[in-house]
C-alpha cells in the first residue's frame, strides 16, 4: 500500500485495516483456539472486528499527528484537512459497531485467553469513550490517553468480571 498518499479511498482504507489489524486478530485467534478450525470459523468475524476497532481508535486518537506530521488522513469520509464533528460522530459509530461484533466473540473464546483479550477490549472502549467526549477540533492539537489510574481500574474490574464469569 502506498503510504505516501495523503488521502485514502474507502477501498484503500478497508484494505489497510484488514492488512494491518484484522489479520492480527486472526493470527491471535489461531493461537487462542489452538487451531481448532470449527471454533476459529465461528469466531473469525469477531476477531477481525476487534482488530479493526483497535486500529480505527488508533487512527482517531492520532488524527492530529497523522495530519500534521505525515499529511495523511486515513478516514475516507473526512472531506477537508481537519475533522468535523459530524464526521467524527460517524467514525465513532462505525467503531462502536466493530466493538459490538467483537464482544460477542470475546464471550466465546477459550477462557484461558479471554481475560487478556477482554482487558484490551475494555481499554480501547474507554479510549473511544474519552475520544467521543472530546471535540473534533481538539483532536488536532492533543493526543488523548487513558490515565494510569483508569488503566488499573480497567484491569481490576475486568479481572473481577472474568473471575465471576459476568462478561
Amino acid at each position: 500500500m502506498d503510504l505516501t498518499k495523503s488521502r485514502f479511498s474507502q477501498e484503500e482504507y478497508d484494505r489497510y485495516i484488514y492488512g494491518s489489524a484484522e489479520v492480527i486478530g486472526l493470527m491471535c485467534l489461531k493461537v487462542f483456539t489452538h487451531n481448532d478450525r470449527t471454533q476459529y470459523a465461528l469466531l473469525k468475524e469477531s476477531a477481525q472486528a476487534l482488530g479493526s476497532a483497535f486500529q480505527k481508535v488508533n487512527f482517531l486518537r492520532d488524527f492530529g499527528s497523522d495530519q500534521k506530521e505525515r499529511s495523511r488522513i486515513y478516514f475516507p469520509n473526512v472531506k477537508g484537512s481537519y475533522l468535523l464533528q459530524d464526521e467524527k460522530k460517524m467514525i465513532e459509530q462505525d467503531i462502536q459497531l466493530d466493538f459490538d461484533k467483537a464482544f460477542e466473540g470475546i464471550k466465546r473464546i477459550p477462557s484461558n485467553s479471554r481475560l487478556g483479550v477482554y482487558v484490551a477490549y475494555r481499554y480501547y472502549r474507554m479510549l473511544l469513550m474519552v475520544l467521543s467526549r472530546t471535540d473534533a477540533s481538539s483532536l488536532t492539537s492533543c493526543r488523548m490517553r487513558i490515565s494510569d489510574r483508569s488503566k488499573y481500574y480497567i484491569l481490576l474490574k475486568s479481572y473481577i468480571r472474568y473471575s465471576f464469569n459476568i462478561l
